[in-house]
């Protein structure tokens, strides 16, 4: 195959996937005009229209998702196989892309690589904090950070870290002028500081469970957030009572800055597991980063 059919074809996949000449031509490191005309070549050279374009939107036309389910695949087949050569290399080397939600960013994910990287400057790492059930497949990713309950079946999992409880916590001034809610359904009469998390549809119900009795509660109040800081800034305010991961309040409720709620209502979760599709070629960067992140209890 001539060298300019495989560059085209590549140039094809970016824009199929993406959707988008702009996001395309940015990963390529090309300009619109120059991955424009290079599709243009191909479509003239096929015979046929690859891709769909108005104004709002790129989309593959028959002949294009035939090309892009069939040719896909077997060009990221060949970037596998490419990048598990660096196994013959003395020095562990490649870029590891992860899609993880911001608390195991944060709490696990980060001080391992803290540790891990300096002592292996050729090992790249790109973190993407998405809440989003992200398709790691198919974004290309190559692993992800769930909690163990969400993983997929036929994903390799790989326990990163311990059970962990979430607490509902306000500020001492707050309760000076509520009374403290002792069960989860008092929460309705509570000012509340609200999370959007597209894995659970939308608005976050906090979950509760004792004595086997499990429930959720949909919480109201001035703020919604799908950040931890800013949750805990909302909190730290007086703005309301949050529901937080334990980890992230432990230093404010040992120096009486905060007050937890519901404690008894509250079980632990299964810890974060790092996933990956059970075919990826385990290139040594790889490999080095599964151990530096394995849970060891």
């Amino acid at each position: 195959m001539p060298r300019h059919d495989v560059n085209d074809l590549i140039a094809f996949l970016a824009v199929a996937r993406e959707r988008s000449f702009t996001r395309a031509a940015a990963q390529l490191g090309v300009s619109q005009s120059a991955l424009s005309h290079t599709i243009r070549a191909l479509e003239e050279r096929l015979g046929v229209r690859l891709l769909t374009r108005t104004t709002r939107s790129v989309a593959p036309t028959e002949a294009g998702d035939r090309l892009l389910q069939n040719v896909g695949p077997r060009l990221d087949e060949i970037n596998a196989e490419l990048a598990a050569l660096s196994a013959l290399r003395e020095t562990p080397a490649g870029t590891i892309r992860i899609t993880t939600g911001e608390h195991a960013a944060e709490s696990i994910l980060w001080p391992a690589l803290a540790r891990l990287l300096p002592r292996y400057p050729d090992i790249k790492v790109e973190l993407t904090v998405d809440y989003g059930l992200t398709d790691i497949v198919a974004e290309r990713y190559d692993a992800g950070v769930r909690l163990g309950e969400q993983v997929a079946k036929d994903m390799i999992a790989v326990r990163i870290g311990p059970d962990f409880r979430m607490a509902v916590v306000g500020t001492p001034a707050y309760f000076k002028q509520r009374e403290r809610p002792k069960h989860p359904q008092d929460l309705t009469h509570h000012a509340c500081i609200n999370m959007r998390l597209p894995t659970y549809g939308g608005i976050y119900a906090w979950e509760f469970e004792k004595r086997g009795r499990a429930m959720r509660v949909r919480v109201d109040g001035q703020t919604v957030f799908n950040s931890i800081a800013l949750r805990m800034n909302a909190v730290m305010s007086g703005l309301g009572l949050s529901y937080l991961p334990e980890d992230q309040v432990r230093a404010q409720l040992a120096k009486g800055q905060l007050v937890r709620v519901l404690d008894d209502w509250c079980p632990p979760f299964p810890g974060y597991h790092l996933y990956y599709p059970s075919r990826r070629q385990s290139s040594p960067a790889f490999a080095l980063l599964v151990d530096a992140l394995r849970y060891r209890g």
